[in-house]
């Protein structure tokens, strides 16, 4: 992962935690006016644009059933959404076969990959060149799109080894991809420019579905979700180097700096720093709402968790691990992605 601030991702709805009666922008005034939440809503069957001083709905972009996973591109111009087509994991379907082009300057759906027969579209991935990744988790395949603003399909795809392949961390220059299988309990290292390569696997822990990679890219935090274990896995070797009972469901890890690691539990509602050297806890907020992804702020120590059964997002000061604000969302509010306003600004401004 970036060494960076990025946006997490998170789920949610209804009153925060310890049912603090705040604004959207909260006590922290961290937000900056003008900053804008992009958030997919997987049962509204859309992303939403959302002032996170007001938490006003700016505008929807409607799309067909059950959009998962989202990453944006560096000029902040294009988001990508994986069709996933089905609303959980674990429900039966063909689900969706495709990738959505959303125009983040529009607010527009610009256009729709078709990546049939590759169906079952989850994680979702971009590498410090732009270019796209895109998991099939019922094909078990990596695709890859070198230039995923004009391209019309995949021009390249390489072969997991996992069952039911649902997300993947991916190094920044986009050589190595770590891919998480929730039946094989795997996690497989592959190489998406060069096939001839064979997977490397690793069982780090039963049911690992997400997984982050240190600033320096030489270590994999993976959370085994049925083990209840949070795993720090060797990025070259595939070895595990350590692992710690975490209790509940660790279903999200994201890395928030050399030091430390933010991990969602959607059992005990809880978001938990941990150290990297030792995936010691450090601290815990307990939240009112299943935490279901978290997007970073790029330049705060703020995250916005979604909260998924609560059609709410809870904006959370790191620095103190605690909630200063909030706004609603419509159905189950997953991954979402700031625009920062001066970003955005300039983002218009270079459109013409």
């Amino acid at each position: 992962m970036v060494a960076r601030r990025t946006v997490v991702k998170a789920a949610g709805g209804g009153a925060l935690a310890s049912g603090l009666a705040v604004s959207a922008a909260g006590a922290s005034g961290t937000a900056a006016r003008g900053d804008v939440l992009v958030v997919v809503e997987k049962s509204s069957h859309a992303v939403s644009f959302y002032d996170v001083m007001s938490g006003r709905r700016l505008g929807s972009v409607q799309l067909p059933d059950y959009p998962h996973e989202m990453v944006v591109d560096s000029r902040r111009h294009y988001a990508y959404i994986g069709h996933y087509g089905v609303r959980m994991a674990s429900t039966i379907g063909e689900g969706g076969a495709a990738v959505f082009v959303v125009d983040l300057h529009e607010r527009t759906l610009s256009r729709t990959i078709d990546i049939r027969p590759y169906n079952r579209v989850h994680g979702m991935g971009i590498d410090d060149r732009d270019r796209l990744y895109a998991l099939s988790e019922e094909k078990a395949v990596l695709l890859g799109f070198d230039d995923p603003a004009t391209d019309q399909a995949p021009t390249r795809a390489v072969p997991t080894h996992g069952v039911k392949t649902h997300l993947f961390s991916l190094t920044r220059d986009g050589e190595r991809a770590y891919v998480t299988g929730l039946l094989s309990h795997t996690v497989s290292l592959v190489r998406p420019y060069d096939a001839a390569v064979p997977p490397v696997l690793v069982t780090p822990g039963q049911l690992p579905e997400s997984s982050c990679l240190s600033t320096d890219e030489k270590t994999l935090f993976v959370g085994a979700r049925r083990s209840s274990t949070l795993v720090a896995v060797d990025a070259r070797t595939m070895r595990v180097r350590r692992s710690r009972k975490m209790g509940g469901d660790p279903l999200r890890v994201y890395t928030l700096d050399e030091d430390r690691l933010l991990v969602t539990d959607i059992v005990d509602n809880t978001l938990t720093m941990c150290a990297t050297a030792d995936l010691r806890p450090l601290r815990t907020l307990r939240l009112d709402g299943t935490p279901a992804a978290v997007s970073l702020h790029p330049d705060e120590a703020v995250a916005y968790v979604s909260l998924l059964d609560r059609d709410r997002i809870a904006v959370v000061d790191l620095d103190r691990l605690a909630v200063t604000g909030g706004f609603a969302t419509r159905s189950e509010p997953d991954v979402s992605v700031l625009l920062p306003a001066a970003r955005t600004y300039e983002l218009v401004r270079d459109s013409g």
